[in-house]
């Protein structure tokens, strides 16, 4: 077996022989690739978190926005150039390390990047800060006065590997507050991060020392402990365990923002299905499903589909199942590993036998790498097993849809906690239906609605979870009007 090996991460200060490294293997096609990650002690943890913070005093802090977005712009024009060194290493290595597709990996890492350049990255800026020079000074503020926001001097990161290139998004964040950044890549995927830092240091070299990238086993030792101690805040994804785990070892002064599973859903109005529209927003809808696999935490687990149009909800399934079937002739399902593959069967057998002698009904041939299940009543929304296995579920009017994802469809009320677990919805209907259920969604917990076909390609400066992307990292200070009049008689033009 051919073996290749790379190194990942990003140690500012520490040279290779300086730290141990870990190797992570992934096998693909008779090929072996060993990532090398750095494993660094409490210590050398603590003095990079050091260099970090000063770094970014000096250096990030001492830009504006806008010069941070242009060197944002220089790296992401890179990793869009297909004949960049960096790009064809993406290309060639994160369908390696994240079994997905190749074709699939290329169009969403650059459905990804072109969320990321200049234009968008001004709205990004935009919508969270009306007047984003507050992030440079202190500016007037309508009450009076004058207000500048402040990014940590450090911030942490622990990202999730089940998306390649997911901690583009933290990552950016961060430069845009002007705050040093240290993440943890996953071992599902140790690679992106440490690219990115590199591309920005080449892109800009006075922040080559502003960013980090390292790596931990599970949730860490001595060395996690001493990143969290100096973190100002922590941005986290992952499971809603890891997720409390961590909060339970950062300092109580530490801002901790944290990301963990949420469940995605569509809703198809009466309104798109007629002969012409049904087929389209079925394709839509089956992209939502098929790509990462729904790994995402904005992928669909369920449709529900409205009666009475002239494409019954059972032909919607079927038209769907079709569309799965042509998308894994073109990108197929990653292998998947035993756990994975009896979780699916698990799934698939726990639905054979509800739908059993009912006017339910499993899509598809066993042997297939998807799953369309037909459910002819509404359904609570639950989980599937992923892997591109999907709930068509019909329903008679649009209003029963938010009752069902609250988890009162069956319960007569709402059950605790659900609401936290809802984030997207992808929708197809018409205006006025769709602020009516927009209404009745967001009341329920839902925190983003997306046409079909764009669930799994949130729009730049999208609010994750329903918060602020920028806001919520930083710290305002005001100078209020009272500060303004006292400082008058002092000065100099003042008789």
């Amino acid at each position: 077996m051919n073996t290749r090996r790379v190194e990942a991460g990003y140690l500012p200060g520490l040279a290779a022989a300086e730290v141990q490294w870990q190797a992570l293997s992934f096998e693909r096609d008779g090929e072996r690739l060993e990532v090398a990650v750095p494993v660094l002690s409490a210590p050398q943890m603590e003095a990079l978190a050091a260099r970090v913070r000063r770094a970014s005093a000096q250096h990030l802090k001492t830009m504006t926005v806008s010069e941070i977005i242009a060197v944002i712009d220089r790296a992401v024009g890179r990793l869009l150039d297909r004949d960049d060194p960096y790009r064809r290493r993406a290309d060639a290595l994160l369908p390696f390390v994240s079994g997905y597709d190749a074709e699939m990996v290329r169009l969403g890492l650059t459905g990804l990047l072109k969320t990321f350049r200049a234009p968008q990255l001004h709205r990004f800026v935009a919508e969270d800060f009306p007047n984003p020079k507050v992030l440079d000074g202190f500016q007037p503020a309508a009450k009076g006065g004058a207000v500048r926001a402040y990014g940590p001097g450090l911030l942490a990161h622990t990202w999730a590997g089940n998306v390649p290139a997911l901690a583009l998004w933290s990552l950016v964040c961060g430069l845009l507050v002007k705050a040093g950044s240290i993440g943890k890549v996953p071992s599902a995927e140790p690679l992106f991060a440490g690219w990115f830092a590199r591309l920005l240091a080449e892109a800009h070299p006075p922040l080559a020392d502003c960013l980090a990238v390292v790596w931990w086993r599970g949730a860490g030792g001595d060395e996690a402990d001493a990143l969290y101690a100096q973190a100002d805040a922590v941005v986290a994804y992952g499971g809603n365990e890891a997720l409390q785990a961590i909060q339970r070892r950062l300092p109580v002064t530490t801002r901790f923002l944290a990301h963990g599973h949420k469940l995605g859903f569509g809703v198809v109005s009466a309104a798109a299905l007629d002969a012409v529209n049904a087929p389209a927003v079925a394709r839509r809808a089956a992209w939502d499903v098929m790509r990462y696999d729904q790994q995402g935490c904005y992928s669909p687990h369920m449709f529900y589909v409205q009666r009475g149009g002239a494409v019954a909800p059972r032909e919607f399934a079927g038209y769907l199942a079709g569309e799965l079937a042509n998308l894994q002739r073109r990108y197929p399902r990653r292998a998947l590993d035993l756990e994975e593959s009896a979780a699916l069967a698990k799934w698939r057998q726990s639905i054979e036998w509800k739908a059993a002698g009912a006017g339910d009904a499993l899509l598809g041939d066993p042997g297939a790498a998807w799953t369309v299940v037909y459910a002819d009543a509404p359904q609570e929304l639950a989980p599937t097993a992923t892997q591109r296995s999907i709930v068509v579920a019909a329903i008679g009017s649009l209003d029963e849809v938010a009752a069902a994802v609250a988890g009162r469809a069956l319960a007569g009320r709402a059950l605790a906690g659900r609401a936290s677990f809802l984030q997207t919805a992808g929708v197809a209907a018409a205006p006025e239906e769709l602020y009516r259920l927009a209404e009745q969604l967001g009341a329920a917990g839902v925190t983003r609605i997306s046409a079909l076909g764009a669930m799994s390609v949130p729009e730049a400066g999208w609010h994750h979870d329903g918060r602020f992307n920028l806001l919520d990292l930083v710290r305002m200070t005001e100078i209020e009007q009272s500060a303004e009049a006292a400082a008058e008689p002092y000065a100099p033009y003042e008789p």
